[in-house]
């Protein structure tokens, strides 16, 4: 099964996420093409993959703005060829896994469904089976932050995403990958 898996991560909380399901797909002997996405000018063609992993850090509850420029370009490109068409009909075998981190500062989770739901909305325009919508925890990097990481709506998210997040998206892929495969 051909794999795209593309994200964007300006704190390194997106990136282990990304990179645990990159070696959960290879553990399983399946072909990953990862990306991170720095610009939104990047050159990838989602159509040719059967699977697509997309994940963003949160940022005023959207995702990142290079991927949010991407997926702009890519509805832009689709629409011209006529790829996305009335009432966006599912693709055969075509799925994909919208994931994010997210620090939740304020509202909790309620910061991210709206990060997940715009990047989904490019696959779902094309016809694909949103097979999973993932919120991963993730601390704040950022010099000054560390409050946002311990009195936030989530508590003490200090090191996270930590072993067992990123154990549990793994057993995740896996069970995407099984499902998928059948």
């Amino acid at each position: 099964m051909k794999i795209l898996n593309y994200y964007f991560s300006s704190t390194g909380n997106t990136e282990k996420v990304a990179l645990s399901i990159r070696n959960a797909a290879e553990a399983l002997s399946h072909s990953v093409t990862t990306l991170q996405i720095t610009r939104g000018d990047v050159d990838i063609d989602v159509l040719k993959y059967r699977l697509v992993f997309v994940g963003s850090g949160v940022y005023s509850q959207l995702p990142g703005q290079a991927l949010i420029e991407l997926h702009r370009s890519l509805l832009l490109k689709y629409s011209t060829v006529k790829e996305i068409i009335y009432a966006s009909p599912r693709r055969q075998s075509a799925y994909v896994v919208v994931y994010c981190t997210y620090g939740g500062v304020h509202t909790g989770i309620n910061e991210a469904i709206p990060a997940v739901k715009y990047m989904g909305q490019l696959f779902d325009h094309l016809g694909y089976t949103i097979v999973g919508e993932w919120y991963v925890v993730g601390d704040y990097k950022t010099e000054g932050s560390l409050l946002r990481s311990i009195r936030g709506r989530l508590g003490d998210i200090r090191g996270r995403p930590n072993k067992a997040d990123l154990q549990a998206v793994a057993e995740r892929v896996k069970g995407i990958l099984t499902s998928c495969s059948s």
